[in-house]
């Protein structure tokens, strides 16, 4: 059973994320491998928060086959190269996991594995 919890004696989230996740008693854990913004086809879109929509729709592909669910996604950290539109990344998030919202860490970095990828995505999921 997974606990969403945002203690009352720290301050709110600051977005759309929540500050823990109790996670009682698992059947299953899955650790997802960072998800790139590439296309099954190779197509990687030039425009970052394409690439977060299609990295995330990569880590849904990737609960899918574990027999898992948006609402099993307990922690996502994005990895960005450069400026990540708040507004859109909001929407992507929205759009893909509905009303779910997991624990979330957001890193600006200097790069990441090539050139061409401005967004990565890891996440766990319990259920």
């Amino acid at each position: 059973m997974n606990t969403v919890r945002n203690p009352a004696d720290i301050h709110a989230p600051g977005g759309r994320y929540v500050h823990q996740i109790e996670v009682t008693n698992p059947s299953k854990l899955v650790f997802i491998s960072g998800q790139v913004g590439m296309r099954p086809d190779g197509s990687v879109p030039t425009d970052a928060t394409e690439q977060l929509a299609v990295a995330l729709e990569n880590v849904l592909a990737n609960l899918a086959a574990a027999g898992l669910e948006p609402k099993h996604l307990t922690k996502m950290t994005v990895y960005a190269v450069g400026a990540l539109d708040p507004a859109g990344r909001k929407a992507a998030l929205d759009r893909l996991l509905g009303d779910h919202i997991a624990c979330s860490t957001l890193v600006y970095v200097a790069a990441l594995a090539t050139p061409e990828y401005k967004v990565e995505l890891d996440a766990w999921a319990a259920a």
